[in-house]
């Protein structure tokens, strides 16, 4: 492999790792504080897209005010889910939390392939955020750099959040202990509301990010991404917001590599995702900066 091809390999790794550090925050802060995947995290990235995608469209918006209506009403739907089919729960046995956030999942993809159509659809990427960059022999989208700086941008916000706010304090405190935190004066729904906002919000940012790196939208289009990102917390340490940025670049990085490195196993690269997760579990189940806890039955 010559240098200039290892190099725009380089820049692919880290355009496809932010996109799943970004995806993969919101599943483990959901899993922080009440110890559930949010299955339905993934499909919320579908819901933004086709948000924007025909607020473009359809409606004529600029780009930045479907973005931002985008971002706004898949925060308020994950805010709906929450409090729709997880709440009424909370005092369920986990499995039934966790069958009901498949079912949500299946619930959004069915509703998108009835109402929408199954047939995918071009994205209309904003000129203004996408353009070539040429840099000797390599060449790259704007979008390389912008993913990015968002992902690093988001994740300074979110951990400045969790750290230095009263909300973030509360959400620290629920995730060590439910129980006592509701006995302390701690409005555990409130804290779970602003956590799936914030999850949520961040699922349709790298939605609306994933849309304009692979312009295409379908009802099933965050199913794989989702799964990625899901084994990109896993592997990080899920629970832990670093970790899941750490996991998803590592992911990233491993993906482009192995069919760079090994063109010819290329269409195995969906399965190499799942080995590494089988090894995590095998070998650090806390994941790589998570911590190895056992629960109490």
């Amino acid at each position: 492999m010559s240098m200039d091809i290892f190099l725009q390999n380089i820049a692919n790794s880290i355009t496809l790792g932010s996109l799943y550090a970004l995806i993969a925050i919101g599943y483990t802060m959901v899993y922080g504080i009440l110890r559930l995947i949010n299955f339905a995290h993934a499909d919320l990235l579908m819901v933004a897209s086709y948000i924007a995608f025909y607020g473009i469209l359809i409606f004529t918006l600029p780009w930045y005010i479907a973005f931002a209506i985008a971002i706004v009403l898949t925060t308020l739907l994950g805010i709906g889910i929450e409090k729709a089919a997880y709440r009424p729960l909370r005092n369920a046995p986990r499995i039934s939390v966790l069958i009901s956030a498949i079912g949500v999942s299946f619930l959004l993809e069915n509703i998108g392939i009835v109402a929408i159509g199954a047939r995918p659809k071009s994205f209309p990427r904003p000129s203004e955020l996408v353009w070539n960059i040429h840099v000797g022999n390599i060449s790259f989208l704007s979008l390389t750099i912008i993913i990015p700086t968002v992902t690093l941008l988001l994740l300074v916000a979110v951990t400045l959040m969790v750290k230095k706010t009263k909300i973030g304090m509360a959400m620290r405190a629920v995730s060590r202990d439910f129980e006592t935190s509701s006995l302390m004066a701690v409005n555990v729904n409130k804290v779970i509301t602003a956590t799936f906002a914030v999850g949520s919000s961040l699922a349709a940012i790298g939605g609306l990010m994933w849309s304009m790196q692979y312009p295409q939208v379908d009802p099933l289009m965050g199913v794989f991404p989702g799964l990625k990102c899901f084994i990109a917390a896993v592997m990080g340490g899920i629970g832990s917001i670093p970790g899941a940025m750490l996991g998803g670049f590592v992911l990233g990085f491993c993906e482009v590599m192995l069919v760079g490195f090994f063109p010819a196993v290329s269409g195995y690269r969906d399965a190499f995702a799942f080995v590494i997760l089988i090894l995590i579990l095998l070998f650090r189940p806390g994941g790589i900066l998570g911590e190895n806890v056992v629960e109490k039955v």
